[in-house]
């Protein structure tokens, strides 16, 4: 049987709403800002002042709890739930009949069939999700280009592009404004698929349970009491 490859397959798609994010939001860190700008793109002080402001809003969360909703341009639709604790930390589960489920626990990341109560375990080191977990965000990273600003009443629209495969997809972060926060994304892939993930009253720095980030069969009923 195949599963363990299905799975993973199904999990990396499971993942698109943080994994994509996270494969364009956070590089390295030190270089001018200025520097991982498009040429293109003119931006005032103001408007720099307000792209490092979404930078330090996204390092000041610590922790996240939030429901989701996603919705692709090929019309698929889910929902779920998010937990992320940094670093190392992360909890991403879609509600039924969908029984797919990630856990990282600060070493391993599990990618979980609820119904078989099966997993696929690997180090985060190993994986993608490296980079959402990591300690700090560097929106102005090595790996970033800012092609896109924009600003309107209350909204903050930032578009950036990964700086090694341009063409492979670009991501529109969308915040809120006073209080600046995440509300959502669209990720617009190589094929032209573009799918939007929107936060539901997501909670920033709240305490959450450990047993979140735990991934052990026998344990496995109480994940979700």
């Amino acid at each position: 049987m195949v599963r363990p490859f299905c799975l993973h397959l199904a999990a990396s798609r499971l993942t698109v709403l943080v994994l994509a994010l996270s494969a364009l939001l956070m590089g390295g860190a030190g270089a001018p800002a200025e520097a991982f700008v498009a040429e293109t793109l003119k931006l005032d002080k103001s408007e720099m002042t307000d792209l490092m402001r979404v930078q330090k809003h996204l390092n000041s969360a610590r922790t996240i709890r939030s429901r989701f909703l996603q919705i692709s341009s090929n019309g698929e639709y889910t929902e779920g739930e998010f937990f992320l604790q940094r670093p190392g930390k992360m909890r991403l589960v879609y509600d039924p009949p969908n029984p797919l489920m990630v856990v990282a626990d600060g070493k391993y990341i599990s990618y979980v069939d609820r119904e078989l109560d099966q997993a696929t375990t690997l180090l985060i080191s190993m994986t993608r999700a490296q980079i959402l977990l990591r300690e700090t965000i560097a929106l102005f990273g090595e790996d970033v280009i800012v092609t896109g600003f924009r600003r309107s009443p209350g909204i903050i629209r930032v578009n950036v592009v990964n700086a090694q495969e341009p063409t492979e997809g670009r991501i529109d972060l969308v915040f809120s404004d006073k209080p600046l926060e995440l509300r959502k994304w669209l990720v617009t892939d190589a094929q032209g698929i573009t799918t939007t993930v929107s936060l539901l009253g997501p909670l920033f720095n709240t305490e959450l349970d450990p047993k979140l980030f735990r991934y052990n069969p026998t344990m496995f009923p109480d994940l979700d009491k």
